[in-house]
C-alpha cells in the first residue's frame, strides 16, 4: 500500500514538476547528510553550514536566492564535482545524495516517505524554490 502511494506521489510530481516542498528525501537520509557534513564538509562551511571567508553559506537567505530554480541535480552536481575543497569527487553518489537531503532538512524544506535518489536524471526534475508555491484545490 505504502509503495502504491509513493508512486502516485511520485507520478502526480512528475505531472506537476516537484520541487523541494514536495518532502523529497527523508528523515534518515539527513541524518546520514549529517554525518558526511560532520566528516568532509565542516572544516571549509562551518558547523552551523555558515560559510566563512571564501565559503558561501549553506542555509538561509543566500543559499536559497543562489539556488532558486535550479535544480537538486545542478546542486548534487556541483557537491559532486568540486566537494570537498582538498579532495573533490572523492563522495560516494549515496554520500551526495545524503549530503544534499541534509541541505533540505538544514533549510527547513519538507521531509517524506522516499529517499532522495542519488540518480542524476532525477534530481533534474526537482526544482529548487526558496517560495513555497502556492497551494490549488
Amino acid at each position: 500500500m505504502m509503495a502504491l502511494l509513493s508512486m502516485n506521489a511520485v507520478a502526480r510530481q512528475d505531472s506537476t514538476g516537484a520541487s523541494v516542498w514536495n518532502g523529497v528525501y527523508t528523515d534518515e537520509q539527513a541524518r546520514r547528510g549529517e554525518l558526511a557534513y560532520r566528516q568532509s564538509c565542516v572544516n571549509c562551511h562551518g558547523p552551523e553550514l555558515e560559510g566563512a571567508d571564501m565559503t558561501p553559506p549553506l542555509t538561509g537567505g543566500a543559499f536559497t536566492a543562489n539556488w532558486n530554480d535550479l535544480t537538486l541535480g545542478d546542486l548534487f552536481e556541483r557537491i559532486r564535482a568540486t566537494m570537498p575543497l582538498d579532495k573533490p569527487g572523492t563522495l560516494s553518489r549515496q554520500q551526495n545524495a545524503d549530503l544534499v537531503a541534509f541541505l533540505l532538512k538544514a533549510n527547513q524544506w519538507p521531509a517524506g516517505a522516499a529517499e532522495l535518489s542519488r540518480e542524476l536524471g532525477a534530481l533534474k526534475q526537482i526544482r529548487i524554490q526558496s517560495s513555497k508555491p502556492d497551494q490549488k484545490p
